[in-house]
């Protein structure tokens, strides 16, 4: 199997670091990542929060795109039930007029942020309001211009009007996202590391849903999952202890930053944290290159997809790029 590798960076910040070098490394990530060979660069969306930058996909991919020259640059992705869908169809146009055929339109149901976060960026509008489905629709609208008559705002087009699309994909961890994307005919990007659990259900449900669309012919699945790889086994455990102790943080709402490397050795564990440590290693491939290209291939296999994306939340940005292509060189053997 002809295994696509991508990457989405939620641009992490260190703790005693700033958000300006954890956004500046993202960029240069993704420039490193566009030598290494991989397909995608995708970054996330993120509200007042202490240890993830970027709040912002639409800046962000700009910056990225205007520093790279092929590699697809993305949302993964945008908040929609925060926003008018109008407003994103116009945001992700004129992204495509500047970079064509280089960006994704990754869409999520989630907030982004916690409940002061969410009423604040809905202000002026019911936060209970479940219109997300409907969303999705008209941003399709808007953005292949294909406004019903009978719609509440028949005429109206999303600007630049330009030749080519960005693509759009569907981001969830469950069978009613799968079906979304299968309805409007997009593709489906499966969170596997929110989850932890596997879901070839939902995967498969989209597959042998999908209705071909003006989005797109054929189903498309992209799985995402936390990887971390190293060249010994020393360096995948330092890796690790980072990774553990970030989502443990982040999970028991103490994160001040992702924690250095020293502070995760150091950390002592309660025998509950253990527990949900144990519960987010599921949610992570871990390994030497050959461990971690073997997993990646048979979850591949699993999912029956072609492509997979890489999620690393190191902010050590050489350990990061070396992780990043030690898998790349595995895939090329």
């Amino acid at each position: 199997m002809n295994i696509k590798l991508s990457a989405l960076d939620q641009s992490p910040i260190r703790e005693g670091s700033t958000a300006t070098e954890a956004l500046t490394n993202t960029i240069i990530l993704a420039q490193e990542l566009e030598k290494l060979g991989y397909y995608r660069f995708w970054v996330s969306e993120h509200h007042d929060t202490k240890s993830l930058a970027g709040s912002s996909p639409e800046v962000l991919i700009s910056s990225i795109a205007a520093k790279t020259n092929k590699i697809r640059v993305g949302s993964g992705g945008v908040m929609l039930p925060n926003y008018s869908p109008y407003k994103v169809a116009e945001n992700f146009k004129v992204l495509e007029a500047l970079y064509p055929n280089r960006i994704d339109l990754g869409l999520g149901r989630a907030p982004g942020g916690m409940p002061l976060a969410t009423k604040a960026l809905m202000q002026g509008r019911s936060i209970f309001s479940d219109d997300y489905e409907e969303k999705v629709l008209d941003l399709v609208r808007y953005i292949y211009d294909i406004v019903p008559d009978n719609h509440e705002f028949s005429g109206l087009k999303a600007t630049p009007s330009i030749n080519t699309y960005p693509e759009i994909h569907i981001l969830g961890s469950s069978g009613g996202s799968a079906g979304l994307a299968a309805g409007i005919g997009a593709s489906y990007a499966y969170a596997q590391f929110i989850t932890g659990g596997m879901g070839v259900s939902s995967v498969n449900w989209y597959r042998d849903n999908f209705k071909k669309s003006i989005v797109s012919e054929s189903p498309n699945t992209i799985i995402c999952s936390f990887v971390i790889c190293g060249e010994t086994e020393e360096e995948v455990n330092n890796q690790v202890a980072v990774m553990d102790l970030t989502l443990l943080l982040v999970e028991m709402g103490k994160s001040l930053g992702v924690p250095t490397l020293e502070r995760a050795l150091a950390y002592e564990y309660s025998e509950a944290e253990m527990q949900i440590v144990n519960r987010n290693r599921k949610r992570m491939i871990v390994g030497t290159p050959d461990k971690v290209k073997e997993q990646i291939v048979n979850m591949s296999k699993i999912y029956n997809t072609n492509e997979f994306m890489i999620i690393n939340l190191n902010t050590d940005l050489q350990n990061k790029i070396k992780s990043y292509r030690l898998i790349a060189e595995a895939f090329r053997e």
